[in-house]
């Protein structure tokens, strides 16, 4: 099978044939239409996380059942799934508690690729998307409609339960609540919408881009703020009679905006931590000011989504209108042109770039 294989930190990637190995007991091999393109995995291919060289990156995706390992129930051959990297036992203490994307339990270190020379190839993010197919666990899919576009499909398997998840799981954001979002890539737009589905009275997205801006106004941000005016604790606090926002979240791996942060949230207010930076990045707060008001900051890793419980929900919220995903669509690259869709997503205009592969065009 082809996959674009990273083989040197940041670097381009390089196509590849690759060996993939069938699938074990409670694995499923996955012929993949579509993968979208995430900042996280710009920071792997960039080296800010580590890892094992070479890797197959990629892990926003959706495609078709063509394998089924032993022991696996509830899929079908020919089945629309959407492939995650939230891989879980199911019986550790997180998993048994409804928190299945902080499973407790070691993934081995087994990986279904291999070079032609039998070089082992790392399966990044447990999921290795860039790439035709994919052989991942059971726990990792979530099922589609068979009406549903896959590259549209794609984006919930992140950015979107990400950002949503953030607001509704992670935050559980009362309805006529008060908003900070700060980032609107992807996953920030995914939060605006999350708060406006929750219900939230007044959503104010801060960026450093004034075009990202006026894009959170069309997911539903009710005011806008440049993060980078000096007067903008002031004007977000002018926006929240004066006591900053009652959620603020921050969905950009930024030191200086979770330190912003700290600024725009109301005593006794909550800071939603989603967005990932690099290994070695750290923030300056004042913990007697955290304290003294009860503040809160909650971290939220994958929007704390359960695949099962969510999905179904995201699926009807999308199909009812209320849930933006077409519009979330930058654009759309051949597996071949992936290192140019790398670039565009790198230079943070854009919102999804996804990639397509032939069952895209072939059953879609």
């Amino acid at each position: 099978m082809k996959a674009a294989l990273c083989t040197q930190f940041n670097a381009p990637l390089v196509m590849a044939d690759l060996i993939l190995a069938t699938p074990r007991a409670g694995e499923v091999d996955v012929t993949l239409a579509a993968c979208a393109i995430c900042h996280s995995d710009l920071h792997f291919i960039e080296g800010a996380w580590g890892g094992t060289l070479p890797a197959v990156y990629g892990h926003e995706a959706a495609g078709y059942i063509t394998g089924l390992g032993t022991g696996v129930s509830g899929f079908q051959l020919g089945q629309p799934v959407l492939v995650t990297l939230i891989r879980a036992c199911g019986t550790c203490e997180s998993c048994s508690d409804g928190a299945p994307v902080i499973c407790e339990t070691p993934s081995d270190a087994y990986t279904p690729l291999t070079l032609p020379d039998g070089t082992a190839v790392s399966q990044g993010m447990k999921t290795g998307a860039f790439a035709e197919k994919v052989v991942v666990d059971a726990s990792q899919l979530a099922p589609l409609p068979l009406d549903m576009p896959l590259d549209v499909a794609a984006l919930l398997a992140c950015g979107v339960i990400t950002g949503v998840g953030a607001v509704i799981n992670t935050a559980e954001m009362k309805a006529g609540a008060s908003a900070v979002v700060i980032g609107t890539g992807g996953v920030g737009l995914n939060a605006i919408q999350g708060a406006r589905i929750a219900g939230a009275r007044r959503i104010i997205a801060l960026d450093v881009a004034l075009e990202k801006l006026e894009a959170a106004r069309e997911f539903g941000a009710t005011d806008t703020v440049l993060a980078s005016d000096p007067d903008a604790r002031a004007k977000v606090r002018g926006l929240t009679e004066g006591r900053g926002a009652e959620y603020v979240f921050v969905t950009v791996g930024a030191v200086m905006a979770y330190e912003q942060a700290l600024g725009l949230c109301a005593p006794g207010g909550s800071i939603i931590m989603a967005g990932m930076t690099g290994n070695d990045d750290y923030m300056r707060l004042n913990p007697m000011m955290v304290a003294y008001q009860e503040q809160r900051l909650i971290g939220s890793k994958m929007g704390g989504t359960v695949l099962r419980r969510d999905i179904p929900r995201l699926i009807e919220l999308y199909q009812q209108g209320r849930l933006k995903l077409d519009e979330l669509i930058s654009g759309r690259y051949r597996l071949e042109e992936i290192n140019a869709a790398i670039a565009d997503t790198a230079k943070g205009g854009t919102r999804r770039n996804v990639i397509l592969f032939d069952a895209f065009e072939g059953r879609s």
